[in-house]
């Protein structure tokens, strides 16, 4: 169990914008397989074009695609436990300023670590936002526990490096995977965590919650 200290201005509605980017990020999916493909031409991140005034939207509509179900029910999962209790924690306003702020920094680090060779291979996805998310919690919640698989509790620091880990391995061999982009969302998430820790830190009363 966790008190929660700090916490005025926590949303009282409840978790409302975890619910609103993921039903927009199923309706993207969707559209995707109406359309096909060819709609990241429009809405993807593409390096080549990062300074292009006329795409300056993809900064935003790149994290709302998926390359296939397996990457949107991930994230979503993730956004679904990480981002409300984070809304309820710190509130609608500086939640959605996380979530669209690492996503777009998230792009930066994409744009930075990509090679020239994959210029015009398009960035999608909310790992980005959702990295700052956990960056976030792992500051304010470093020993909440997390249950991998539903069984296996795994404290929320150990969690966070498990997956940074795994993402500064991934720059060795690319895979397909933007390394960079979650590196830097988790970078922005630590950021805005630590800004945020005197006023809605979480102490710890019991070894889990």
């Amino acid at each position: 169990m966790y008190k929660i200290r700090g916490n005025n201005e926590r949303s009282i509605n409840g978790p409302k914008w975890s619910l609103i980017f993921i039903g927009i990020s199923i309706i993207a999916f969707l559209l995707q397989l109406i359309v096909g493909p060819k709609i990241w031409i429009y809405f993807a991140f593409f390096p080549e074009d990062a300074i292009n005034p006329i795409w300056a939207f993809r900064w935003i509509t790149s994290m709302f695609l998926h390359a296939n179900f397996d990457h949107l029910f991930s994230n979503m999962i993730a956004l679904f436990f990480f981002g409300t209790f984070l809304e309820r924690l710190l509130g609608r306003y500086r939640f959605i300023t996380i979530y669209l702020g690492a996503g777009i920094i998230g792009s930066i680090g994409y744009l930075i670590t990509a090679s020239i060779s994959a210029s015009n291979i398009p960035a999608i996805g909310a790992s980005g936002a959702i990295y700052g998310l956990l960056g976030t919690l792992t500051v304010l919640a470093p020993f909440m526990s997390v249950y991998i698989w539903g069984i296996l509790p795994v404290p929320m620091i150990v969690l966070a490096g498990i997956y940074v880990v795994v993402d500064i391995t991934g720059f060795a061999q690319p895979d397909g995977i933007a390394h960079g982009a979650h590196i830097a969302g988790m970078l922005v998430g630590i950021a805005f965590g630590l800004y945020l820790k005197p006023f809605f830190g979480l102490q710890k009363r019991r070894a889990t919650f």
